[in-house]
């Protein structure tokens, strides 16, 4: 199996297990959470019920909850202190959940401001795509059926997201799965782990970075001079390679202390990404394990 053969202690059979694991137990979430969000209702407490109701199931968040509205398509998550509530929104949550770095990743749209016809076009990519794979099929082949899907409903796929492996630790392993026509692809094999990550959009088809970033990963662990970053370093650990909010972090001076460790390269921040022409954008997600002749959805 790529990407997993080489884990040791553990056998194939294990890591599959933990995949299966995390997809049954994601999915469960995401089902609960799309009758959670309403009109008025609080973004930071549906994001922290979703954490919380991770770890109580026995495992972890793979990464933040991303909250994403209207034009925006991904990274957003809210603040310690947020105080926003939902709208008329076209509402992306984003999940996912780990076990012991095995990561099942999953996205769904509540539309909340009457465009069920923008959710249903990423809503069908994602299913038209799910129903082509199998091992040996070329993803540059599954980017053109994504595209196809979306087009068909008047909409355009954001050209600059992509579908991508999962690997332990690891929430963006190759392969890339492109939403649009690609002249070159990679052939999947049996047994690879990927997420099939459509997203559908009004705007201009492709994305640009906001300036808000409430989302970080550690990229190298290195020494750094001060105090306060390194204070920060050591809480870090824990999520190992994984992305982590900035709500999640204890102590004084988080935000400098970030600031200290973007600067010397130790974490990385991710933008909140948006629709460069201001569309509304929808997303659907799933992740899943090809097979010999199909797959085997994980977080359905």
């Amino acid at each position: 199996m790529k990407d997993i053969d080489s884990i040791e202690d553990e056998t194939v059979e294990e890591i599959i297990e933990k995949y299966v694991r995390a997809g049954a137990i994601v999915s469960k979430i995401r089902e609960r959470t799309a009758k959670r969000v309403k009109i008025g209702e609080s973004l930071l407490e549906v994001a922290r019920e979703i954490e919380e109701e991770m770890i109580g199931a026995g495992c972890k968040p793979a990464f933040p909850t991303n909250i994403s509205r209207n034009e925006e398509a991904a990274h957003a998550t809210p603040t310690k202190d947020d105080t926003r509530v939902f709208g008329e929104d076209i509402v992306k949550i984003d999940l996912g959940t780990q076990i012991d770095g095995y990561i099942a990743d999953t996205a769904i749209t509540i539309d909340l401001a009457g465009r069920s016809d923008l959710v249903k076009a990423s809503e069908d990519a994602l299913d038209n795509a799910i129903k082509n794979l199998h091992a040996g099929i070329n993803t540059k082949e599954i980017a053109a059926i994504i595209e196809e899907t979306i087009t068909e409903y008047g909409y355009k796929p954001i050209a600059n997201l992509t579908g991508h492996g999962l690997a332990r630790y690891n929430q963006h392993a190759p392969p890339t799965i492109p939403n649009v026509k690609v002249e070159h692809g990679t052939i999947l094999e049996e047994g690879e782990i990927v997420a099939i990550e459509p997203f559908a959009t009004d705007g201009a088809g492709r994305v640009v970075e906001g300036h808000t970033r409430e989302i970080y990963r550690l990229i190298e662990e290195k020494p750094i001079r001060h105090p306060i970053a390194r204070k920060l370093l050591t809480q870090l650990r824990e999520y190992r390679t994984l992305p982590f909010a900035k709500r999640w972090l204890a102590g004084e001076h988080i935000d400098f202390a970030l600031h200290q460790l973007e600067k010397a390269q130790i974490i990385m921040g991710y933008p909140v990404l948006k629709d460069a022409g201001g569309g509304l954008v929808s997303q659907a997600e799933h992740t899943v394990m090809i097979t010999e002749n199909g797959c085997e959805v994980l977080t359905r």
